[in-house]
């Protein structure tokens, strides 16, 4: 296995870093094809022997049970501190914003849940999942900045974003002293290359990582 710094951060990953989104309840989410606690755990203990230690996760992955699937697993198999782990958050819910939930308040709820979810008192990467268009971005960067300063989180990431998005996101980061984001992961492979456009420019500028989803299409 070959490893490599993630971006600009000091987290040292594997080139292949195992996604979870087919890890969950089936009966419990979006996809009905994801495989049980017991395959799960086949799958992630061989992607450990074959080196393996950068696993991606998130909230949204069968209402949590990815998360929980994960955490339980590497607990059995692995010391925390020889793996990465990443999970993401969701934007706010219409009832959080009708209920004056903020940006801020809603990403604390989500890492202290997903935190539950995998047994952990830390992610090491935070990925704001996909754009949320109704919550202010300063809102969204103060409230990541948080957890990181809690402890919770070590970096940032960012998904399904544009490269202006992005680029607008850092830029606040920096002149605000927030942490940036490090990593983006976008849809990417040989039929679907939209990111060659301007996000892999910009990450190659910047020493963004690039973690692309569907790499095999």
């Amino acid at each position: 296995m070959q490893y490599t710094k993630l971006g600009g951060s000091e987290l040292n990953v594997s080139r292949i870093c195992m996604g979870c989104m087919g890890f969950g309840d089936a009966a419990n989410g979006q996809h009905s094809w994801t495989v049980d606690e017991e395959k799960s755990r086949e799958i992630i203990k061989r992607g450990l022997e074959l080196g393996i230690n950068f696993f991606d996760t998130a909230i949204a992955y069968q209402s949590g049970t990815s998360e929980q699937y994960l955490g339980r697993a590497l607990k059995d198999f692995a010391k925390r501190d020889d793996v990465v782990v990443a999970t993401k958050f969701l934007p706010r819910t219409p009832e959080e914003i009708e209920s004056g939930v903020t940006g801020s308040q809603h990403i604390e709820n989500m890492i202290n849940t997903s935190l539950k979810n995998l047994g952990m008192d830390h992610v090491d990467l935070y990925i704001y999942h996909m754009w949320d268009y109704n919550t202010p971005l300063y809102d969204i960067m103060e409230g990541l900045d948080k957890i990181i300063r809690e402890g919770k989180a070590g970096y940032i990431g960012i998904s399904n974003c544009f490269a202006y998005q992005l680029a607008k996101a850092n830029d606040l980061a920096e002149r605000e002293g927030f942490h940036k984001f490090i990593s983006v992961q976008g849809h990417y492979n040989l039929i679907f290359r939209e990111e060659e456009r301007e996000m892999a420019k910009l990450c190659r500028e910047d020493n963004i990582a690039m973690t692309p989803y569907s790499a095999l299409a």
